[in-house]
């Protein structure tokens, strides 16, 4: 029935995946186009770099295809899934991305501005390249469709809620993997009280009760909740109204400081890039860590209260996969809540790792296989 090709657009990068399409998505070969513009250069996982020069998303997507040549094996790309960041209020699930869908979420730009128009260019990209196969739109936001009022609100005039303002989270492709895995190998934990820590350059903390999302530490956009990579995280609004009044900033500035210049970069002084800072003798990267790890700290604690309880505590991400150090600093204040781990099964990232009445795993998430699966439900 032909191959599955997964699309993830961001800014600067397109990551890809080919999988074979039946019973469940097998992964063939992934990869991505990194630094789109002057200087792209594509790099397929486990095999060589290739120098791409100036490069857009369009012409990334002409590229890769070329080296997907070799494991396409004769076969057809029958069906392509996108990650897009915002699905809105009106998408819970994945949708086949027509002329009506693609509008509707080109109207959602100015909620994502940042991520929405690279997604929404891939789409058009493979759209021309694939016209007769289905194009299916997979969203961060969707996984968060069920929380209820209180974890959806702010408290603005109630016009700007129906406007759209209003907390959507986002990494919900990862926490559907992560729910997925519970389900199957933990069913007991799902059906309670987890607390879902999405680690890595971007970082989120999602409260999952009965196997649904009801609170999120991202809200209206991908900023706010966790430091992470560049991103400030919760930040006072009155920041913002200070930046603007006092030194004059635009709102170009302020998104440059905001989403660029802040998070573990801006606090260190040295790197966005944890394994780094870890490493550093440097007093300020050791600060970063801190905040870092108190804020995790904190929104777990806060995640607890949301769900009335914690029965489960997971990592994933790449520090949350990876970095014993973090996933240490972290739990040794949470006995409250009995979360406590083994040092030595958390040394060797084993899959469960805790030593108290919480349990604690670690997950490693794979949000293209999530899309792929939408997709191979979409081509059958």
């Amino acid at each position: 029935m032909g191959l599955i090709l997964t699309l993830n657009a961001g800014s600067s990068s397109l990551k890809f995946g080919l999988y074979g399409a039946q019973p469940e998505p097998d992964l063939i070969v992934t990869g991505q186009v990194e630094k789109l513009g002057l200087a792209a250069r594509l790099v397929i996982d486990g095999g060589p770099q290739t120098e791409l020069g100036p490069t857009d998303h369009a012409q990334a997507l002409s590229q890769i295809m070329a080296a997907l040549a070799p494991y396409l094996d004769g076969e057809i790309v029958a069906g392509i899934g996108h990650r897009i960041v915002h699905g809105g209020v009106a998408h819970s699930a994945p949708v086949t991305l027509d002329e009506d869908a693609i509008a509707k979420l080109r109207a959602l730009i100015p909620l994502a501005p940042l991520h929405q128009p690279h997604n929404l260019a891939c789409v058009a990209a493979a759209r021309a390249m694939f016209p007769a196969a289905p194009q299916v739109g997979c969203f961060d936001t969707a996984f968060h469709r069920t929380h209820p009022w209180v974890n959806d609100t702010f408290a603005l005039p109630r016009e700007f809620y129906d406007m759209g303002v209003r907390r959507y989270g986002f990494h919900g492709l990862s926490y559907d993997y992560i729910t997925g895995v519970l389900h199957r190998d933990y069913p007991e934990l799902v059906l309670g009280k987890v607390a879902v820590a999405h680690l890595g350059n971007g970082a989120s903390i999602c409260a999952v009760r009965n196997g649904q999302s009801v609170a999120s530490t991202m809200g209206f956009s991908a900023l706010d909740g966790l430091p992470m990579g560049t991103r400030s995280g919760q930040l006072d609004p009155g920041v913002v109204l200070y930046l603007m009044t006092e030194h004059g900033m635009s709102a170009e500035q302020i998104t440059e400081l905001l989403y660029r210049k802040s998070g573990l970069l801006g606090l260190s002084g040295v790197t966005s890039d944890m394994r780094t800072l870890e490493a550093s003798n440097d007093p300020r990267a050791a600060q970063a860590i801190d905040y870092y790890v108190f804020r995790i700290q904190r929104e777990i604690g806060a995640m607890a209260a949301s769900m009335g309880g914690l029965d489960g505590v997971v990592f994933t991400g790449g520090i949350g996969e990876n970095s014993s150090y973090i996933r240490g600093r972290v739990t040794e204040a949470l006995g409250f809540l009995g979360v406590t781990v083994n040092t030595g099964r958390n040394a060797a990232n084993e899959t469960e790792i805790g030593a108290g009445a919480t349990r604690v795993l670690i997950i490693p998430t794979d949000e293209e296989r999530i899309i792929a699966r939408a997709v191979a439900r979409a081509v059958v």
